[in-house]
């Protein structure tokens, strides 16, 4: 079934920058949202960002003004830019598509990406 492939995580000093990108592995008829969520370590799993399809944004206050989240809708693919990455930052990085149709007249389900590490140093 549908899969969500994410890239892009890795090790970075903080003050650096990197780009996950999340990507659909198949068609599909249509998603309402996708987003990024982080989870560290014995902490819960939090929304970092998310946009629509018609490009409407939403940021968790602790990465305003740091990230940039934007869709390519016609790849069905989502990424994040993060830049100035501070230590806190440092969590694994999930990928998620809401309202995500993959057949005419069915409706919608979320899907969850298997997550990407981001780890910055200090």
């Amino acid at each position: 079934q549908v899969q969500l492939v994410e890239s892009g995580g890795g090790l970075v000093q903080a003050g650096g920058s990197l780009r996950l990108s999340c990507g659909v592995s198949e068609s599909i008829v249509s998603v309402n949202v996708m987003a990024w969520y982080r989870q560290a370590p014995g902490l819960q799993r939090e929304l970092v960002a998310k946009i629509s399809t018609y490009g409407n944004t939403n940021y968790a206050d602790s990465v305003k003004g740091r990230f940039t989240i934007s869709m390519d809708n016609a790849k069905n693919t989502v990424h994040l830019q993060m830049n100035s990455l501070k230590p806190e930052d440092t969590a694994v990085y999930y990928c998620k598509a809401e309202g995500l149709r993959v057949r005419i007249g069915t409706r919608g389900f979320d899907y969850w990406g298997q997550g990407t590490q981001v780890t910055v140093s200090s």
